[in-house]
């Protein structure tokens, strides 16, 4: 989002990045490397101030707490003529400026540039810029100056407030990337962006380091996380652990209190009571964290490789009353990578497609060890999981062979303790569902004895 001079806030959100002319892949391997050739020779303040000086903090309360830009440099001499025009390119107004983790996820570098220069400037003293009411500069900077906005412009009802996912035109070498649906201000990859920026401005607050290193460490690089997962694949959860909802709804009213004083933009929230600015924050702070901490990241159809559905799906009649519990055997070892979840999955629909001769993968949704659910059929078609109770309940199966060991206890808990809660809360499931495994619904072993001892002791289990 930007401000030109015509009007004190106008949304531009492109569907789709447009076509890079033959740059760099957009990988965040890509952006660090990029980072340590800087660093080779300019601090690692100098960095994130450079990327300011892009257009990575354009909005007038980022302005206000980070100063105005610098003045955009010429090439720097660490980095090719091609690198340069990557880097300009991320920042541009009509970029989406994403970038492809390799965890999986979409990450918007914007937010995430600038709140590790608020961390870097903390651990060095800096005091930011008194503001009535004060504002905690990390969340500003990141999150609740889009997310007030959003909501506060959606008042009307005619413009979404959260999301959409967005998907690349190829996980291998990701050019473009494309919005599914309306865009908001705070589509997923600003809200990773943001929730990283966050985190690893925080990071930086308590120490300053290296910033690829520190990029590097918290990403994981290349897919190559084949002995655990990154720790990029745990922002909800750290974030929900480090910003309670008092907090975010707080900082919400804050910034929307300052922003009502700022001339770009206070045009558009001189009618904007008190009163109302609570209600906003209310909603916005609620409607995020049950979006985006409560629930669990699901990596859409388009991001997996997803062949298409054969036929004519048919809808569910939401809520549902049951849940099945699967695993899928074959493949038999659990996958810890997107890359590695992403491949399994193609083997699996087309198992199902060529073999069974069903009309898509079977499952509703399929669990990896990276911490993501994969969507199959998903939350609103009738899976071909559990034979004569497809349309009674969803079908979740666990990527790997269970029948002796368990999946990784943050695996299991990715299910019992955000999956099921999630889909009760968004009236996906009725409160009081049941739960049970395959076999319990037929001639199978599935869910495999180990796993199937475990989902005894969840809520539901009947």
């Amino acid at each position: 989002f930007m401000y030109p001079s015509h009007h004190p806030w106008v949304l531009l959100h492109p569907t789709s990045s447009p076509p890079p002319g033959g740059l760099l892949p957009r990988h965040m391997d890509t952006v660090v490397q990029m980072v340590e050739a800087l660093e080779s020779s300019l601090t690692s303040l100098e960095v994130v101030e450079l990327v300011r000086s892009l257009g990575g903090c354009s909005t007038p309360g980022c302005r206000l707490l980070l100063g105005e830009p610098p003045e955009m440099p010429p090439t720097p001499p660490d980095l090719s003529h091609d690198q340069w025009l990557f880097l300009n390119q991320l920042f541009h107004p009509e970029d989406t400026g994403a970038i492809l983790a390799a965890d999986g996820s979409s990450v918007t570098l914007g937010p995430l540039f600038a709140g590790m220069e608020v961390g870097l400037k903390m651990s060095t003293g800096w005091s930011s810029p008194t503001t009535k009411p004060p504002v905690d500069p990390l969340y500003a900077v990141t999150l609740t100056e889009a997310l007030g906005m959003s909501f506060l412009l959606a008042r009307g009802g005619h413009q979404a407030t959260l999301g959409p996912h967005g998907c690349w035109d190829n996980v291998d070498d990701p050019q473009n990337y494309t919005l599914m649906g309306p865009p908001s201000p705070i589509h997923d990859a600003v809200v990773n962006g943001a929730m990283d920026g966050v985190l690893l401005g925080g990071q930086l607050a308590q120490e300053a380091t290296s910033l690829a290193n520190l990029l590097q460490g918290y990403y994981g690089m290349a897919n190559g996380m084949e002995k655990g997962r990154p720790p990029s694949s745990y922002r909800r959860r750290d974030f929900g652990v480090l910003t309670r909802l008092e907090k975010l709804e707080e900082e919400v009213v804050a910034m929307l209190k300052v922003l009502k004083d700022l001339p770009a933009t206070q045009e558009l929230l001189e009618d904007v009571e008190e009163e109302e600015m609570v209600a906003v924050a209310h909603r916005a702070a609620k409607d995020f964290t049950q979006v985006y901490v409560e629930c669990p990241a699901i990596m859409p159809r388009c991001m997996w490789g997803a062949r298409p559905y054969r036929g004519t799906p048919k809808p569910l009649n939401l809520p549902l009353s049951s849940i099945y519990i699967h695993h899928t055997f074959i493949p038999s070892t659990p996958c810890w990578t997107f890359s590695s979840c992403a491949r399994a999955m193609r083997s699996i629909q087309k198992f199902h497609q060529d073999t069974r001769g069903w009309d898509d993968i079977g499952y509703s949704f399929v669990v990896g060890s990276d911490g993501y659910l994969y969507q199959g059929r998903g939350w609103h078609w009738v899976g071909a999981h559990t034979k004569g109770y497809n349309s009674k309940g969803f079908g979740v199966s666990y990527i790997g062979d269970f029948s002796s060991t368990l999946p990784h206890p943050d695996t299991i808990s990715l299910v019992r303790d955000v999956l099921l809660s999630c889909a009760v809360r968004t009236g996906m499931l009725q409160a009081n569902y049941t739960l049970r495994g395959h076999r319990q619904m037929g001639h199978t072993d599935c869910p495999g004895d180990s796993l199937f001892q475990e989902i005894k002791t969840w809520k539901g289990f009947q």
